[in-house]
This record gives structure tokens, C-alpha cells and sequence, in this order.
């Protein structure tokens, strides 16, 4: 898994607990069950009141991918593109279609299958890019739930410390309660803030994150199965799809020559000198 939004949470809580304690304050005194109530409820609330039940639910199971998503190598379907490009090349589209039976990875399994069937280009074009888009839509979907409640959350905070201070001001005969009282109230701002750029934005940006992540595979799978199709060579089509990666996943570059050995300048600095 990759530990980027899962370890930016806890370090982001970490360093709030460590501040309060710093401060002199008990990070328990923040724990009061009535605004954390207020601040998940009604943030999950209004955003499930926003979209529909359905998209709810998938976008809330989406938050175990998203705290363990681990990122795709491209490289490696680049190998695999070009094995098949090597295999269609010399035995055939057909063979393909016992190719596809070792690929794990449904969308270019099924992509290969229509190759082997004789599918059209543009037909599979048309067809692998409304399914990367109807895959993909789950992903911008989910993104766009947990964007809503960090928007939401914030706002729901202050209404609960406006409902708290509304008790305070109902009970001004026992100053001696007032000030605990009104740092109560306050908990429910600070739960609506922290959820909001603490938990849900940061999770909304994963999903995000994962869904163009995602979006590049298919684009480069796309274009390696159709040069497949259209028998493109080997090592032009390694060359094609490589460029399409972040550099970060790109073959290294060949080593350079090693320089002359001490003592031994080169030609052109002996004629210089």
C-alpha cells in the first residue's frame, strides 16, 4: 500500500494532540460526544442528501481503497503490451485470444478477447474509452461526495457552536460554568474544521488522485492494444507507450561512457594546453 494519505492523517492529528499538549490542554477535553454527534452526522447527512443513496454507499466503501491503494505499475503493462505486440506479430491476431486467458486485468482482457473475435479499430476505440469512462466515473463520483462534506462539515460545526452558545447565554446565573461552557461550544467548530481539511478533503484528493491515475493506464492500455491490432513493431510501439509515462517509471538511460582515466587528459586538452 502506498502510506501517503493514511500517514499525512495521522501526522496531521499527531501534530494537533502535540500542540494541545504543548499548550497545557487535555487533547480529552476535545472528545465531547455531542458536536463529534453533530459535526459526522450532520456533515454525512447533507452530503448524502446531495447525490443519491446509491452513490452514497459506494463512495463510503470507497475509503478502505483509498486509505490502502496501492499504485499500478505502468511499466509493466507496457511489458506486457509489448509481448503481446510480439506474439500478434508472429503468430497471429488469434492467438491473442489464449493470451487473454493469462491476463489478469479485466479491461485488457476483454479488449484482447475483441481483438482475437476481429473487432474493428474504431469500434474498439469507441468501445475501451466508454469503459474506461464508465470505470472512472465511480472514482470522480466518490471524490466529488467527500469534497462535499469538506465543505459541509465546517459549516455544520459552527451551527452546533451556535446551539451550544444559545444554552450558554440561557444559563448566565452560574458563572462558574460559563467558561467551561463556552469552550464546550467551541469543540463543535473545531471538530467541523479538523474533520474537513484533516479527514475528508484529504480523502476526496486520494480518490481523486487514484481515478487519474487510473485514467492514464487506460489511456496508455488503449493505445497498446490497438497498435497490436494494427501489428505495430515491437520496439516502436516500447518506445511509444514509454514516452506516454511519468518519467519516474520510464527505462533508465544507457550509461555513459566511462571518462578518461587519471592522468591521461584528453586529446583536445593537450592540444589546448
Amino acid at each position: 500500500m502506498d502510506p501517503a494519505t493514511l500517514g499525512g492523517i495521522v501526522v496531521a492529528l499527531g501534530s494537533l494532540i502535540v500542540m494541545a499538549l504543548m499548550e497545557g490542554a487535555n487533547p480529552m477535553s476535545l472528545l465531547l460526544p455531542a458536536p463529534m454527534i453533530l459535526v459526522f452526522g450532520g456533515a454525512l447527512g447533507a452530503a448524502i442528501a446531495s447525490t443519491t443513496l446509491k452513490d452514497s454507499i459506494a463512495s463510503l466503501k470507497m475509503i478502505p481503497k483509498a486509505l490502502l491503494y496501492k499504485p499500478v505499475k505502468m511499466g509493466k503493462d507496457v511489458e506486457t503490451l509489448v509481448e503481446l505486440a510480439e506474439v500478434a506479430r508472429k503468430d497471429g491476431l488469434l492467438a491473442l485470444e489464449a493470451k487473454a486467458g493469462e491476463v489478469k486485468d479485466p479491461f485488457l482482457k476483454k479488449a484482447l478477447q475483441n481483438v482475437a473475435d476481429g473487432m474493428d479499430a474504431d469500434e474498439l476505440r469507441v468501445l475501451m474509452e466508454d469503459e474506461a469512462a464508465s470505470l472512472e466515473k465511480s472514482g470522480r463520483s466518490a471524490a466529488k461526495f467527500y469534497a462535499g462534506l469538506g465543505g459541509y462539515a465546517p459549516t455544520v460545526g459552527i451551527l452546533g457552536t451556535v446551539v451550544s452558545l444559545t444554552h450558554v447565554l440561557e444559563n448566565l446565573d452560574d458563572p462558574s460554568s460559563l467558561g467551561h461552557s463556552i469552550a464546550a461550544a467551541f469543540v463543535a467548530t473545531l471538530w467541523g474544521v479538523l474533520t474537513a481539511n484533516l479527514i475528508w478533503l484529504p480523502i476526496g484528493g486520494r480518490i481523486g488522485k487514484m481515478t487519474d491515475l487510473a485514467s492514464e493506464r487506460f489511456t496508455v492500455i488503449t493505445e497498446g492494444v490497438l497498435a497490436v491490432q494494427s501489428g505495430a513493431q515491437p520496439r516502436v510501439l516500447a518506445e511509444k507507450l514509454y514516452a506516454m509515462l511519468p518519467a519516474s517509471e520510464q527505462p533508465k538511460a544507457a550509461a555513459k561512457s566511462a571518462p578518461a582515466k587519471s592522468g591521461k587528459a584528453p586529446k583536445a586538452a593537450e592540444a589546448a594546453a
